[in-house]
């Protein structure tokens, strides 16, 4: 045989191989995309993602499988007919790593959607609100995962260093309000800038993270620090997190005042900022607002909800072994407050308006169901409470419950009042991509 026709047909050869093998590859994923939806139809119907979430531009698309590969929640995402798809939009918790995978630029991450818009700052590129010297980060800003936060916070001390204000005696040069991770990252970076700054917050050290239950905390990839170094966990407990900050705290010998609550932060004539706190006025040239989205926690506004008995966060489940408790919510944090006060003993009744949990990730629905087949926890479906007695609960579908402990967690009311009196302009985000957050 000519020596050319035998390079033809091995070449024929490897390409029809090649061929199958990609061919494959598309049909194995495409069968799972479809799986997916099959398995989640149930979870996803009507889900709303409740952060950041991906939307895919179908003609910059090639269908190469990247950001199914890529999202650590392995669910979100996938290839059906040749194309990416969110199958899964509830499990999505804003992480971006699939907007990093994609070769072709084809996803944008957004905000919100036509049916639940989600209030935002407005901020620029460098989060600066349109305030100037008042900037946004973390949480509040829209993005809550600790990768990000941090990401967000040390970027912003960093920008603010690059031209910063001249020194005026006594004025800060900046004031970081927030001690969570975007704020501690923020703190990190004005150190390491020699900036005159004060890390103030109301609670202490760690933020919304102190309101979660025992539980591991996702952070998708680790974060360098200036003075400090590499935080190289992918996921971690509270309480391993918690000690992360006070080695980074004893390592930078940051110093944070906690226990003070800033209560408002004023534009002045000079161009700074007066800040109220309970500790005494500051003033500062620049103002971050690390702040937690749930500003103050969203009340139910019923009978006995005054009551020393209903509290708004879960911080040890051990604490209600025994006792009878009605948690409030729909959410991630109370399947999760839920969940760990049935493997504490607690007697549980999970009470959500809704017909379905269908904000809450596929993770923790699947310990929902197991902890209610196994008794741990009672659900109840389309069910609200209506008065709150010191022995009983009372409930709008006619019943009553015995019971010591209502848990609420029905998420934040955005501190509007204290962003309007700075000046800051919040806008109803309703699947619009939010370009700050996008790191």
């Amino acid at each position: 045989m000519d020596l050319e026709l035998v390079f033809v047909v091995v070449a024929a050869a490897i390409a029809g191989i090649v061929a199958w093998t990609v061919r494959g590859a598309q049909v194995r994923r495409e069968e799972e995309g479809k799986g997916k939806i099959d398995r989640d139809a149930a979870v996803a119907k009507g889900a709303q993602p409740p952060s950041l979430y991906p939307r895919i531009n179908l003609e910059k698309c090639i269908g190469c499988g990247n950001c199914v590969r890529a999202c650590p929640e392995l669910d979100v995402l996938a290839v059906i007919e040749a194309k990416a798809q969110v199958v899964n939009p509830g499990s999505c918790i804003g992480h971006g790593e699939c907007a990093r995978a994609c070769p072709t630029d084809a996803i944008r991450l957004v905000i919100g959607t036509e049916t639940r818009g989600v209030d935002i700052p407005v901020l620029k590129g460098d989060f600066e609100t349109n305030v100037p010297g008042i900037y946004v980060v973390g949480e509040l800003g829209g993005m809550g995962l600790i990768y990000n936060a941090m990401t967000q916070g040390l970027m912003c001390a960093r920008g603010i260093a690059r031209k910063p204000p001249a020194p005026i005696p006594g004025v800060h040069q900046l004031v970081i309000i927030g001690a969570g991770p975007a704020g501690l990252a923020a703190a990190v970076g004005a150190i390491e800038s020699k900036l005159d700054f004060v890390v103030l917050d109301q609670e202490s050290i760690g933020g919304t993270v102190l309101q979660y239950p025992r539980q591991k905390i996702v952070m998708t990839r680790p974060v360098e620090l200036p003075l400090y170094g590499k935080i190289k966990v992918s996921s971690v407990k509270k309480e391993d997190l918690l000690e992360i900050w006070k080695d980074l705290i004893a390592k930078t010998g940051l110093e944070v005042r906690t226990g003070v609550r800033v209560e408002s932060v004023v534009p002045s004539a000079d161009g700074c900022f007066d800040v109220a706190t309970s500790a005494g006025p500051l003033r500062a040239q620049r103002v971050i607002l690390a702040l937690g989205r749930r500003g103050s926690p969203r009340k139910l506004g019923i009978p006995g909800e005054d009551l020393a008995k209903v509290t708004y966060r879960l911080l040890e489940p051990e604490n209600y072994t025994g006792a009878k408790c009605l948690v409030v919510g729909g959410g991630d944090a109370a399947v999760e407050a839920a969940i760990a006060l049935g493997e504490a003993g607690a007697k549980v009744d999970l009470c959500h308006r809704g017909e379905q949990f269908d904000r809450i990730k596929k993770a923790n629905q699947e310990r929902l169901d197991a902890a209610g087949s196994t008794g741990k926890v009672t659900i109840r479906l389309k069910t609200k409470p209506l008065g709150i007695e010191p022995t009983r609960v009372h409930l709008d579908n006619g019943g009553t419950l015995d019971n010591d402990y209502v848990l609420v967690f029905a998420g934040g009311v955005l501190p509007s009042a204290f962003l309007a009196k700075a000046g800051v302009e919040v806008r109803t985000m309703k699947g619009e991509e939010h370009a700050p957050a996008n790191l």
